[in-house]
């Protein structure tokens, strides 16, 4: 065969692999990016020269494909893989023959290499914006639900005011006139509950920002301490230790010290309860711009992924029945988002989770 014709055989199967590859693309499954790199690869080793003889390599985003294993030391030619400017990989041919060295790859073959790269990479990007477009619509719907979960909640708070209010006045007024301890022991048990149902239509109300907000300059840093002073009994109840770390003694943002007190609690409540013997909660503040980070994290189990769209929700609960009401992290939200900032939880490594909150200064 002469040269002309070996010429048109190698670009002929370039041209083949162009079309496979892009047809490839075309039907890809961001879900299947695995299986596309292979199909890439092995149409990608027929269009060399010596195809036998040629490996192909294709890492991305922790993904790494091999036609076949070479040696390290082996000639190779290498194109980029860049997702939105940024390097985030790579295409590698390489021999797996001694008889052939660095000069037997064709010009051609290095860019066909180039090619190939270019449009794995737009692939990755329109992956990548399908991604972050999913994953704003979850936000925005669960955003949503807790909205509509705050007006529902708001409602029925105030329907359960006036009732709640009327049990507690009609009871202590009967205290004064039943004399029979075995009736004032019912009446106790109905006040009991009474207080036990107003206190949960005030969280209620928590969560859904209807309670009054007194807005004053607070230093965080002090109102962190109070709040774990008051908790030492449950620290040492559950022989539990905790640290606090921040880069000075004065962090100042404009909040409901009320409020805030109730979001450290309940934050450091939960965190206690999820700890064994001689865990660790660690409390970091700090000032990042315009905003005032919390994290509060535990050494516990962690939150599972399917839950993690759910512990905001009022009356969801992982804790046994009896033992919660599902309703201190939806408190914690309803202040949070009053206050214009956002929580989210992120599991730690090894074990544990951490509740992030951000609050604006003023």
């Amino acid at each position: 065969m002469n040269t002309t014709e070996n010429a048109l055989k190698e670009r002929i199967k370039e041209l083949t692999c162009l079309y496979e590859v892009s047809s490839i693309i075309v039907n890809a499954n961001y879900e299947q990016i695995e299986d596309m790199f292979h199909a890439i690869s092995y149409s990608l080793k027929k269009a060399f020269q010596y195809p036998e003889q040629t490996e192909i390599c294709i890492q991305s985003n922790y993904i790494t494909v091999r036609t076949g294993e070479r040696d390290e030391s082996s000639p190779c030619i290498k194109s980029p893989i860049t997702l939105f400017n940024v390097e985030n990989g790579y295409i590698k041919a390489s021999y797996s023959s001694k008889a052939l060295i660095q000069i037997d790859f064709l010009e051609e073959e290095q860019k066909l290499l180039n090619t190939i790269a270019l449009k794995i990479g737009s692939l990755l990007e329109r992956f990548q914006i399908i991604k972050n477009e999913a994953s704003l619509k979850r936000q925005m719907e669960h955003t949503d639900r807790l909205n509509i979960l705050g007006e529902i909640t708001a409602g029925i708070a105030h329907e359960l005011n006036t009732p709640l209010a009327n049990i507690l006045g009609f009871a202590e007024l009967l205290q004064d006139k039943i004399t029979n301890r075995d009736e004032l022991n019912d009446l106790d048990k109905i006040l009991n509950s009474a207080i036990y149902s107003r206190e949960v239509v005030k969280k209620l109300m928590f969560f859904a920002c209807e309670m009054p907000q007194e807005m004053t300059t607070v230093n965080i840093v002090a109102v962190i301490k109070d709040a774990l002073s008051l908790l030492e009994p449950s620290f040492k109840k559950h022989q539990v230790k905790y640290i606090v770390k921040t880069d000075r003694d004065a962090i100042d943002l404009k909040a409901d010290t009320v409020q805030l007190t109730q979001i450290i609690f309940n934050l450091v409540i939960n965190a206690i309860y999820v700890s064994k013997p001689n865990d660790l909660i660690t409390i970091f503040i700090t000032e990042i711009g315009d905003s005032i980070c919390l994290n509060i994290s535990d050494q516990g189990e962690g939150v599972s992924e399917e839950n993690k769209d759910k512990i905001f929700q009022p009356f969801f609960t992982t804790k046994p029945v009896g033992e919660g009401s599902g309703l201190g992290l939806s408190v914690v939200h309803g202040i949070i988002a009053s206050h214009k900032g956002t929580i989210t939880v992120e599991n730690n490594s090894p074990t544990g989770a951490t509740f992030i909150v951000k609050l604006p200064k003023l």
